[in-house]
């Protein structure tokens, strides 16, 4: 009679299946896990709108740099304008070349040699902005990678946790009925549920992130190839 009594208080008192219920009823290392995957979610969901916002700002100050450069001003002039006020990747890879070529042109040479050496300092100096721009704006998306790969095993390592045990309190209470096996297996899996609630966003983001990176890496590298043959033609005509 005592053990039906004791039974009956265990399943009233872990009655509660709301979120908040089984976390609190949780065992210390369940409980770990669930929050250090809330925290990661919440803070993955800051990247996630962070790099966002940084990719549609300078896509959309490329559009005017662009319609600007386009326009038919000269590249000084431009640089004139920008070089102590950059704020987006392709101005600043704009303004790396145009430093370098003025530099470089103050020297007296002029023979063919000469030209080459230009024109490779000016290539090597915008490929290191652009990749020096690309990390800066890429910022903390690798996370999302990290986190979309591990959150799911860290969400597992808890329900592995947690079903250990609800296997002790069966063996301690010699009772394998539900009342007494399902709280904690319940405690358990919300853990990998919170894993998945993690990782999914996480990986779709991280994929989009990706993509739009990579795209906008690829329209600054065809700026640069763009801007060196015009200054490569600017040679030309002073050669001539």
């Amino acid at each position: 009679m005592d053990g039906q009594v004791d039974e009956v208080i265990l399943a009233g008192s872990r009655s509660d299946f709301s979120v908040w219920g089984m976390f609190s009823q949780a065992d210390i290392v369940v409980q770990t896990v669930m929050l250090a995957l809330v925290l990661a979610s919440l803070w993955s969901w800051t990247i996630i709108f962070s790099t966002w916002l940084r990719v549609r700002k300078v896509n959309r100050a490329a559009d005017a740099f662009e319609d600007r450069f386009w326009s038919g001003a000269s590249p000084e002039e431009l640089y004139d304008g920008l070089k102590n006020r950059i704020s987006h990747p392709m101005a600043m890879v704009f303004v790396a070349a145009m430093r370098e070529w003025q530099r470089s042109l103050k020297g007296t040479g002029r023979g063919f040699a000469e030209r080459l050496s230009i024109e490779d300092r000016v290539n090597k100096v915008m490929r290191i902005a652009v990749s020096r721009e690309m990390e800066r704006l890429e910022g903390q998306v690798g996370f999302l990678a990290t986190l979309g790969s591990a959150a799911p095993f860290v969400g597992l390592f808890g329900t592995v946790w947690g079903i250990m045990n609800s296997f002790q309190s069966i063996a301690l209470t010699s009772n394998t009925s539900l009342a007494v096996v399902a709280p904690g297996i319940a405690e358990a899996l919300l853990a990998t549920a919170l894993g998945l609630v993690a990782a999914i966003p996480a990986v779709v983001a991280y994929n989009k992130h990706a993509s739009d990176l990579s795209r906008f890496a690829g329209r600054l590298e065809g700026f640069s190839d763009e801007f060196a043959a015009i200054l490569s033609r600017q040679l030309d005509d002073r050669s001539a």
